[in-house]
Parts: structure tokens; C-alpha cells; sequence
């Protein structure tokens, strides 16, 4: 397959789901920034106008549908005015998600159900509406995962079980679409835990006031980097978030026994606490609540870097500023014992 054809983000009309809060948020405002157009589509109508109004008025361009992604043919009408409104679009993003603490025999089938409603089926309802037109205009297709898409973890079943079924569908979509010639770049970006009002919003089926994710959270403006990167260069997948994600990973993969007990030990108190945060956020599941924050009201540590994430952006330059620094610990290594076998 020829390798898809990405426009500058200035040139682009980009699509956002789930685009009044985090992820989202701090996307469509960086975008903005970079000049691309953006049409966002979300449940709180005020919350969009006040964004799209926001744009504006920094000299951006920025249009709006009110639609539940879990709805199909809301989604379908939200595609068919961003075409009517700039004539297509160049890449869409799909980032909305719906949050759920507790465990998994305490939290009723219907509000798993709607969790997958929204952050799956979400996803295949925009990927599918978003290729329709891309199929034939080319462009990107980026879906917002997790790193809890390769490991699940207590108390947030239903979130990773969901998030797995977005990595599955979204490798499925990409090797379809690669066989079928079309010219679409597919991306999964997969966060550790954010610093978003993920926790905020979520539904809290656990013992205590508030929720939160285990630490380190990580800042909103690194995955928006990386939603960004995908936006104009063809990437199968960035992870964002090295000592809350990889490794995890890894330390699943390599020792699960050892990630099954600590989870079991630990998973409780890292995802609880007695502070109830902003109320006025608390639980969308089925009804928008205030919008327009890009952090929680949770988290009072974030980490504004991630190594692993540049690693993956800047791959060349990376490497060999991380050889020269192995180079020079092996010489000084070298010349410690040298010293050593003199005295």
C-alpha cells in the first residue's frame, strides 16, 4: 500500500470527538494554535459554543455538532454538516470516553453497557463514518486508547475491557483498509494516566469521596503532541507515559504473578481518595456535566515530560543523545576503575 499522504495541520479540517474536556480540550486548542480548522462534536452544547467562540476569537476557525457518539446517526449528521461546513475534512480524531470506578460485580450491567456504548462503540461509529469520506480524499483516522488496552487493572474493568476492544478494532480496521488500497493513515494513541477530568467525570462506585488514577499522571499536552504528530505523519501507534505505561506493560508481561499481587495490595488506595473535587464535573456517564477543564480537580501532581514519548517522536535525534550519555557513562566507568587498580 502507498503510504497515506498527510497535509501540513494548517491545511487541515480535522474532526474531534469528546473535544470540550482533557484530552480533547488540549488537543483542539493546540491544533488551533497551529492553524488547523476544527470541527468539534460533544454532548454539552454550551461547552462547544464557548470553545468554538474561544477559537474565534484567537483568529482560529472552529464549527460545532451536539451529538452522543454512542448514537450513530448523530454522529452520521455531525459528519455531514463538518463536510457541508468546509467542504471535508483531512483527519478525524476519536477521543470521546465514558469513566467507571468500582468493581466489576458492584457496577450494574446497564452502566457497563453504557460505557461501551461510548468509548468502543464510539470509536467504530466515528472510524466508520470518518473512513466513508477518507476512503476517497485520504487522510487520518486517530483513535484514543490506553495503555489499559494491554493491561487491565482492578476497579476500572469495564474501562480496560473496553479499551481492549478499541485496540483489536482499530488494528482490524488498519489491515483492512491497507488491503483495500485506501489511502488512510490509522493511529492508536495509547496514555497512561492522564491529568484530565477523567476522574472528575467518572461514575464513583467505590468506598470513598473521590477517584483517582495511579500515579504518575502525566499532562494533557504530551498526548495532544502525540495526536498532533499523527495528524501529518502516518504512525501505526504512540504511547505516551514510560513509568506509568511501558512499564507496566513489560512488568506484566515479563512478571504477571508479581503485578497480580501488587494490584491486589495496592490497587485500592491508588485509585481512591477522601477529596470529592470539583462537583460540579462529577459523573457524565449518561448526562454532560460542566465542561472546559483540561486537568482534575484531583491530581495535585503532574509530570510535564515523557521520555518514552520523545523517544518515539524524535527517534534519530533521541538515540544519540541517549548513546552519547551511555558513551559517556561507560568512560567514566572505565576510568573509575582504572583509578582503582592504581591505588
Amino acid at each position: 500500500m502507498t503510504r497515506p499522504s498527510l497535509k501540513p495541520i494548517a491545511e487541515q479540517v480535522i474532526v474531534i470527538t469528546g473535544g470540550t474536556s482533557g484530552i480533547g480540550l488540549t488537543t483542539a486548542r493546540m491544533l488551533a494554535e497551529h492553524g488547523a480548522k476544527l470541527f468539534l462534536v460533544a454532548r454539552n452544547e454550551e461547552a462547544l459554543r464557548a470553545l468554538s467562540a474561544e477559537i474565534r476569537g484567537k483568529g482560529g476557525t472552529a464549527d460545532y455538532a451536539v451529538a452522543d457518539v454512542a448514537d450513530y446517526e448523530h454522529l452520521q449528521a455531525a459528519s455531514a454538516k463538518a463536510i457541508a461546513t468546509f467542504g471535508g475534512f483531512d483527519t478525524w480524531i476519536n477521543d470521546a470516553g465514558a469513566f467507571i470506578y468500582g468493581r466489576l460485580d458492584e457496577v450494574s450491567l446497564a452502566d457497563q453497557r453504557r460505557l461501551f456504548n461510548v468509548t468502543y462503540w464510539g470509536v467504530v461509529h466515528g472510524t466508520l463514518i470518518a473512513a466513508e469520506h477518507l476512503k476517497v480524499t485520504g487522510g487520518a483516522v486517530i483513535n484514543v486508547g490506553s495503555v489499559l488496552g494491554e493491561i487491565a487493572i482492578p476497579y476500572q474493568g469495564p474501562y480496560c475491557a473496553s479499551k481492549f476492544a478499541v485496540k483489536g478494532f482499530t488494528e482490524a480496521f488498519r489491515r483492512e483498509a491497507e488491503a483495500s488500497h485506501h489511502p488512510i493513515s490509522v493511529t492508536l494513541i495509547k496514555p497512561a494516566a492522564i491529568n484530565t477530568p477523567f476522574t472528575d467525570h467518572a461514575r464513583n462506585r467505590m468506598d470513598s469521596k473521590g477517584t483517582r488514577n495511579p500515579p504518575p499522571a502525566y499532562d494533557a499536552h504530551l498526548v495532544a503532541r502525540a495526536i498532533m504528530h499523527a495528524c501529518t505523519t502516518p504512525v501505526r501507534d504512540l504511547t505516551i507515559g514510560g513509568a506509568g505505561g511501558i512499564s507496566m506493560v513489560v512488568g506484566n508481561r515479563m512478571a504477571p504473578r508479581v503485578m497480580d499481587w501488587m494490584f491486589a495490595k495496592f490497587g485500592h488506595t491508588s485509585m481512591t481518595t477522601e477529596l470529592e473535587g470539583d462537583k460540579a464535573q462529577r459523573d457524565n456517564l449518561y448526562e454532560p456535566r460542566e465542561d472546559l477543564h483540561d486537568e482534575s480537580s484531583l491530581h495535585p501532581l503532574t509530570r510535564r515530560t515523557s521520555l518514552a514519548l520523545e523517544v518515539q517522536l524524535n527517534p534519530g535525534p533521541t538515540a544519540a543523545v541517549a548513546g552519547g550519555l551511555a558513551a559517556i557513562a561507560l568512560a567514566v566507568g572505565s576510568t573509575r576503575r582504572r583509578l582503582s587498580r592504581r591505588r
